[in-house]
C-alpha cells in the first residue's frame, strides 16, 4: 500500500537531535525505501530542503540536502496542478484545514495514498479517502 510521508516525518528521520522521534522516523523511511510505497510532493521536497538545511538543531549543508531530494525523486512525487490547488482549498475550507495541510492531503489522494504519515493531523481522521496515522506517537498516548 502506497503512503504519504509528510514533511516533519522526513525531517525527524534525519534530525538526530530528535531522540525517540528520530528513531521511530529513520525506521519508517528505511521500511519505505525498501517496500518501494513512499510517496512524497513537490512541497514536502521544498518543506524538507528548507528544514534540514535551516530549522533543525544541526543543519545540513546544502550540497548534502540537495543530494538527499535527489535521492527522493526515486519515490512517487506528486508535483500539483491548478486544479489541484482548487480541489485544496475546496477541502480546506470543507474541512476547516491549513491550505498546506489540504494540499498535502491532496496530493496524497491524487497519488491513490490510503494513508498519510504525520505528525500535524489528528491521527484516524479521513479526509477524502486518505486516513491520517501518526508513526511517531507512542500507544499509551
Amino acid at each position: 500500500m502506497k503512503r504519504f510521508v509528510d514533511t516533519n516525518v522526513l525531517v525527524y528521520a534525519y534530525d538526530r537531535s530528535a531522540g525517540e522521534k528520530h528513531r521511530a522516523a529513520r525506521a519508517l523511511v528505511e521500511e519505505l525505501w525498501r517496500t518501494g510505497e513512499g510517496c512524497l510532493s513537490v512541497q514536502v521536497l521544498q518543506e524538507f530542503y528548507v528544514s534540514v538545511t535551516r530549522k533543525v538543531r544541526r543543519p545540513v549543508s546544502r550540497e548534502e540536502a540537495t543530494g538527499m531530494v535527489e535521492d527522493f525523486l526515486s519515490w512517487t512525487v506528486h508535483s500539483p496542478l491548478g486544479r489541484d490547488v482548487v480541489h485544496a482549498a475546496e477541502l480546506g475550507r470543507r474541512e476547516s484545514l491549513s491550505f498546506w495541510d489540504a494540499m498535502i492531503l491532496t496530493s496524497a489522494r491524487t497519488l491513490g495514498c490510503g494513508v498519510l504519515l504525520s505528525e500535524d493531523l489528528n491521527p484516524g481522521q479521513s479526509y477524502d479517502g486518505v486516513k491520517v496515522v501518526n508513526p511517531l506517537r507512542r500507544e499509551s498516548e
